[in-house]
Parts: C-alpha cells; structure tokens; sequence
C-alpha cells in the first residue's frame, strides 16, 4: 500500500492529511505549536491518535521517541554517517532494531528488518512537487509506525543538514 506525504506537513502546527493510494485520508498529522519539544501526532481518520513523535530532550547525538498509547515504541537514532547515504537505527521498546538507509533528504530511502524491506520511501513515483510516497511493502506491517519512521528520519536529516 502506498502512502501519499507532502513535505509541507513538516511545518510545526500545521495539520496534514496523509493520503493512501486511492486518495482517501488515511492518517492526519497534527503538528502541536508552543511545546517545548517538537510534538506530532499521528492520528486515525476518526480523530484518534495512533502514534506521538517527540524530539527527544537532551540526546547527544539528537533523537526522536515513537509512542503508541503513552507507552514508548521505538527510539530513532542516527546510526553512522557516510558521504553517499544516511543510516538511521530504530529501536523497539521489545530491543528489536530496524535499520533505515538510503538519500534521506532526497526521500529515497529504505526502512529494513534483517535484512527484509519492510517499507520504500521515494519521490520517483510521483509527478507532484514536494510530495513524496511512503510504500509499505508487507501487508502485515504496521504503516502508521513505518510513516512514522519517515517523518522522524526526515526531520532529522533536514536538522542536521
């Protein structure tokens, strides 16, 4: 299934619509304005929030938590820096790490688990300025956590840049 992602939705407290491939709403960004730490949610079509990213305070080498109903999810991470690609680390609250990878500022890149593709993000696809898609390639998988995962590792690429 594909995901449809504009960048404006990085925008601190403006509000996005994340469209699947069949252009209904899928997931609604809320950015929270006046935090003292970059906030968003991730909410389902009905208003409920699935997913919470927060710029963590006081990382050395900065980080963003996933949670998912108040609990932490994941921590992402830069994990190396190379002259060609981007590597980010995510780590599961259940130790299980996945591995993102790839030309994040030029949205072509990579989520993995062992070694297996669990989602492709990329710009190739579409003809649409500053939108970019978010392709979860498993069916089982969890696109709220993957879509997540890219608009951590955006941000943080974009920071950093």
């Amino acid at each position: 299934m594909k995901y449809l992602v504009r960048d404006k939705l990085f925008a601190i407290g403006d509000d996005y619509w994340i469209e699947d491939e069949d252009g209904r709403h899928a997931f609604l960004v809320d950015g929270k304005a006046l935090r003292l730490r970059d906030t968003l949610e991730l909410k389902a079509p009905d208003g409920r929030v699935l997913i919470t990213l927060r710029e963590k305070l006081l990382s050395l080498r900065g980080a963003m938590t996933v949670e998912r109903d108040e609990r932490p999810l994941a921590t992402v991470r830069r994990k190396r820096l190379s002259l060609l690609r981007n590597h980010y680390r995510v780590t599961m609250a259940d130790g299980t790490e996945l591995d993102v990878s790839g030309h994040i500022l030029d949205r072509e890149f990579a989520v993995e688990y062992d070694g297996e593709l669990l989602a492709h993000i990329s710009r190739r696809w579409l003809r649409v300025r500053d939108t970019y898609a978010v392709d979860v390639v498993r069916e089982d998988a969890d696109a709220a956590l993957l879509i997540a995962v890219a608009v951590c590792v955006i941000r943080m690429a974009e920071r950093e840049d």
